[in-house]
């Protein structure tokens, strides 16, 4: 290990969190919890369950990344460390609770943290899963198929209904069954 090389400033690191963690415990500080996973406002006895305390609006929701790169850091705030980087406009996000400014998401593998509400939109995408989708040009699974499209694609919502989504993926656009998609509830229904 030389100095300057990635393992010895990671050494440094580690040492200097060790001895600043040594030292607050020293004081009687507790120790800082970097997970954060629900702020207790964010549960307050006058919010409705299934609905967020800041927006009033369901949880979970589905919405969509805004930005090219959004950090989900593991707590509601600025001085939280960055867990995750999404590097995706357009990617469809769960939100799962609410603080103030403060939105904690998901990925469809589950990954995520809590990220500002600057970054999402409310305009609602999908995300292909499991295998290869075959996009009709009708909601009917004897509709001839429009477009494949394999998993990890994205798309935008046009609308959905029935089980079925019409969805836009770069300039192809064809409807396919909701349950090859993440970013929709099964059977949900948007115009």
């Amino acid at each position: 290990m030389t100095r300057g090389s990635k393992a010895w400033r990671a050494g440094i690191a580690l040492m200097a969190g060790l001895m600043m963690a040594g030292a607050a415990l020293a004081q009687g500080a507790p120790p800082p919890d970097d997970t954060a996973p629900v702020p207790a406002a964010a549960t307050a006895p006058d919010c409705k369950p299934g609905f967020g305390c800041v927006t009033r609006l369901p949880l979970p929701r589905f919405v969509s990344l805004k930005t090219d790169a959004g950090n989900a850091r593991r707590g509601p705030g600025l001085s939280h460390r960055i867990d995750w980087v999404f590097l995706r406009a357009g990617m469809p996000l769960r939100i799962t609770a609410e603080y103030e400014h403060w939105r904690r998401v998901e990925d469809a593998e589950g990954v995520g943290g809590w990220m500002h509400y600057s970054q999402l939109s409310g305009a609602r995408s999908v995300q292909v899963t499991g295998a290869e989708a075959e996009f009709r040009t009708r909601p009917d699974a004897a509709a001839p198929v429009r477009f494949k499209a394999e998993p990890g694609v994205i798309g935008r919502v046009l609308e959905c209904g029935g089980g079925w989504c019409q969805v836009q993926a770069g300039d192809q656009r064809g409807w396919v069954q909701d349950l090859a998609l993440w970013g929709v509830a099964p059977g949900e229904t948007i115009d």
